[in-house]
């Protein structure tokens, strides 16, 4: 291993000459108190930038043990870290030195939700930050001063701030581990609670602006209310400050199993409240507002996505005898309609897993959810091919389990089969359920139900490993993820812009990564797609995200990713428009 003077001299020897000289500078360095591993040498100014490795022995870093001690204090330590090291970059770096990316220092840091990532790692023996770094330059020409001065004292200065335990705040270090710990307990104790979320008294659930995940200050803000039918405690390991007192449980709205209703008014909370459910299967930094609503990690939420693609799914449960003769137990399309593509998103959901099923009416189809008596008179049972939800949600609870929480304002028919109907009025909930039943008992809807048969099983599909093609040219990765949105994989685009609880770009990333080492590793031409994503989720748990490089070898900077759910990873194989299904 070389030492720090020796990178020194190699950035005096290259200074001016031209930028490839760069990759001379690859290697490991010790310097006094850590190590600096410069993995990847980027090919020019403009192009990705360089890949870096701070590593800071566990004796130095003297990092509290307990605060990592299992897996959930690890990732949420970890978080914080890489937040830390963040507010160092922007306090110690002093920006561009060049043209391109020349001066930049950035590591993968995320919004309010905590996830794993690759850009830390914490472990016994020692702690490490993943870093980009643009080496700087001028034209082509290196800049080996500028260099030096981002190798050999901003990146340690940034080091000591934010990877030494004495320079970190200590008490928000803990608080914030205890936090993510907290939630994370309450997400374990739903299932035997009888519930699918929770949302503490006191949580703020609006969001500063429609372009911030920020929460609304307080002062302009309704905090969250549970209606005292619904209310429960929950108990917590780490006593914290709620509400204006020290508190070793939570008490707050338990959302119960079965068929919920959230209704009310246009601009009332509806909505709202549905969006933080969505991102309750996360974990939230302390002071979000909704670090405390907390949903099973089941739970997925489903639109209408026109013009996406569905391959070989049985629909038939829903929606069957369509125009000339078209097969629906085995149905695909590269061009769905809003009620196929809900349809579909519902059952490959399940597929995988899912226990909850969120849904907004605003993002729906509306003939997918609800046929009212007027137009079943109007459009005879035999010439229309879709059951609605309506007809289905309550079987699919008694019958296959999968519970459903539906904002619900312009179609009372919901009623007959909810078990909980929460209005919205003014950002509060009030459990309405009884007057909700006493109005479906005292207004018959007249609507005939449009069952016809029970909702099958959903059938395991085993993907085509050949069909996950990343290739590209002369390239055989080609994986990019152009936005939280889209993943380029190979000659593809994959659209997850229905795929909503993905909250970060480096999930995205993830992702399509995951894909392909499925398609390396595991699909052997029996594996179904419940069991591939379990596969990849087992992989996760036991060896993290790093092995997603495909290039992976030994130690090395991966390149930044986010853990996604297998839910969002089996979502996005199913939007994989080369995908083909084993007959």
């Amino acid at each position: 291993m070389l030492i720090v003077d020796d990178l020194r001299t190699n950035l005096a020897r290259i200074d001016g000459r031209g930028y490839k000289a760069y990759k001379d500078l690859q290697g490991a360095y010790a310097f006094p108190w850590f190590t600096l591993f410069i993995d990847h040498v980027q090919g020019d100014p403009f192009a990705s930038p360089s890949k870096i490795r701070v590593r800071v022995p566990a004796t130095v870093a003297k990092l509290p043990p307990d605060l990592f001690s299992s897996r959930v204090r690890r990732v949420a330590l970890q978080d914080f870290l890489i937040r830390e090291v963040h507010h160092a970059i922007h306090k110690i770096c002093q920006g561009n030195w060049g043209i391109g990316k020349s001066g930049l220092v950035a590591v993968d840091v995320g919004g309010q939700e905590v996830l794993e990532r690759t850009a830390m790692k914490v472990t016994p023996e020692w702690v490490e930050a993943r870093l980009s770094l643009g080496l700087p330059a001028q034209g082509r020409t290196i800049l080996g001063r500028q260099a030096e001065t981002m190798l050999c004292r901003e990146v340690p200065e940034i080091a000591e701030r934010a990877l030494k335990w004495r320079s970190v705040d200590q008490e928000r270090a803990r608080t914030f581990v205890d936090c993510v710990d907290n939630q994370e307990s309450i997400r374990r104790q739903l299932d035997s609670l009888g519930l699918v979320a929770f949302i503490a008294d006191g949580s703020i659930l609006p969001r500063s602006s429609g372009a911030s995940d920020r929460p609304l200050s307080r002062e302009r803000a309704q905090p969250f209310r549970a209606p005292h039918s619904l209310r429960v405690s929950i108990p917590i390991p780490h006593p914290i400050s709620w509400n204006g007192r020290l508190t070793h449980s939570l008490t707050g709205c338990g959302i119960p199993k079965g068929v919920t209703l959230i209704v009310g008014g246009g601009y009332h909370g509806k909505s709202t409240v549905l969006r933080a459910l969505e991102r309750g299967v996360y974990p939230h930094v302390p002071e979000d507002g909704r670090e405390y609503v907390v949903t099973t990690d089941q739970a997925v939420k489903i639109r209408a996505e026109d013009g996406r693609a569905i391959k070989q799914v049985d629909i038939s449960g829903f929606i069957n005898n369509l125009p000339y003769g078209q097969e629906t137990g085995r149905f695909s399309t590269d061009n769905a309609s809003g009620s196929t593509s809900q349809t579909a998103s519902i059952l490959e959901a399940v597929e995988v897993g899912a226990a909850t099923l969120l849904l907004d009416e605003d993002t729906s189809a509306t003939n997918f959810m609800v046929r009212d008596a007027r137009m079943q008179a109007l459009v005879h049972k035999e010439h229309e091919p879709i059951t609605p939800f309506v007809d289905r949600v309550r079987e699919l609870y008694d019958r296959h389990g999968v519970s459903t929480i539906l904002v619900m304002g312009g179609c009372g028919d919901y009623f007959d089969v909810a078990d909980t109907v929460i209005a919205m009025q003014d950002y509060q909930p009030f459990d309405v359920t009884q007057e909700a039943q006493r109005i479906a008992r005292e207004f018959r809807t007249r609507r005939a139900i449009e069952t016809t048969s029970s909702l099958s099983e959903v059938a395991s599909r085993i993907p085509v490993r050949e069909s996950l093609d990343p290739s590209r040219g002369k390239r055989e990765v080609k994986i990019e993820a152009r936005s939280v949105d889209a993943i380029a994989f190979g000659h593809e685009v994959i659209d997850v812009s229905g795929v909503e609880q993905l909250v970060d770009v480096s999930q995205t990333r993830a992702i399509g990564y995951a894909l392909h080492l499925a398609a390396r590793r595991f699909l052997d031409g029996r594996m179904d797609i419940k069991t591939m994503v379990e596969a990849l989720v087992e992989q996760f748990d036991d060896a993290g995200l790093d092995g997603l490089d495909p290039y992976h070898q030994g130690e090395r900077h991966p390149g930044n990713f986010a853990r996604p759910r297998a839910l969002e990873i089996a979502a996005a194989l199913n939007r994989l428009r080369t995908l083909r299904i084993r007959e």
